[in-house]
């Protein structure tokens, strides 16, 4: 999917600064869409872009906007994707002027959960306020509602949601986690739903785009598959358990080609001589003995 650019430059005379952030939401949108895959999060997010800038314009024109919120669920398999798209959607919004810094600060349970009554409630307003300016990422946000009405963290969630409410001018949340579990998490949680108005879904990457992501990670560190290797890859990717794929995704991916590179080196180290071809290619045998040794 390719994204086209809202321009928000005074055109007739932009200053340096309008240039200068111009060119930082053209080059976020293009790192959004060299992601591989992801099509319909892809438009969800830029779709989020165009609203908050026709936003902000409606309000300088005076004209009359809809309360908006800007927190959000994802929902989605480990290794598709949320952390980085989330990144991008701060930078994104520090950019447009929604928030004021753009940095993300993620967190899980253990982050937000205390170990005695008021601990809770402490340790989860100070996420909140690292996070002011920017966007505070809950991973497996399901398991604040897992231990039952006694459990703290119950209490996390309701100290969210009034954060939610009272920094919604300088503040994105968003709450990750699987599929099932999250749509579990609004359903016990009704209030949820109306403070986290925006869901999108990641799916789970197919066999060519775990693939991609292979090769993009061997762009990226300057390596390359042998013809063989390649070969190999694919197919022990349309061969493997999918709930291995699901639990990894671009991670499992990572860990492939992580194991390989230092099979590679232990390979190498055994040569009297070792060209440079030698030290960008990955053989078949690397990925072998790499995926062998990660139980798949």
């Amino acid at each position: 999917m390719k994204v086209t650019l809202i321009n928000s430059i005074n055109t007739a005379s932009p200053s340096k600064t309008e240039i200068e952030k111009f060119d930082q939401v053209s080059s976020l949108l293009k790192e959004l869409d060299r992601m591989v895959g992801l099509i319909e999060v892809k438009e969800m997010v830029f779709e989020i872009y165009a609203l908050a800038q026709i936003h902000k314009k409606r309000v300088q024109e005076k004209l009359k906007t809809n309360n908006v919120s800007w927190h959000m669920v994802f929902k989605g398999n480990p290794g598709t994707g949320k952390t980085t798209v989330a990144r991008i959607i701060g930078k994104l919004f520090k950019e447009i002027g929604i928030l004021t810094k753009g940095h993300l600060i993620e967190v899980e349970r253990a982050d937000l959960v205390g170990e005695y009554i008021g601990h809770t409630a402490l340790k989860t307003r100070e996420q909140l306020k690292k996070a002011l300016g920017g966007v505070l990422f809950i991973d497996e946000a399901y398991s604040l509602a897992r231990g039952g009405d006694k459990d703290f963290g119950r209490e996390a969630i309701d100290v969210v949601v009034k954060g939610a409410e009272d920094y919604r001018d300088n503040l994105v949340i968003i709450l990750a986690g699987y599929y099932d579990e999250m749509n579990y998490l609004l359903e016990q949680n009704p209030g949820l739903k109306s403070r986290f108005p925006i869901e999108i879904t990641f799916p789970d990457y197919t066999d060519e785009e775990l693939f991609f992501i292979a090769e993009k990670f061997l762009e990226d560190w300057e390596y390359l598959f042998s013809s063989e290797a390649a070969f190999y890859l694919k197919y022990k990717l349309k061969h493997l358990d999918q709930s291995k794929k699901s639990s990894g995704n671009a991670r499992l991916i990572r860990n492939i080609i992580e194991k390989a590179i230092r099979r590679q080196a232990v390979r190498l180290l055994g040569k009297s001589k070792v060209t440079k071809e030698d030290l960008l290619v990955l053989e078949k045998e690397d990925l072998e003995k790499a995926i062998l040794a990660l139980n798949l």
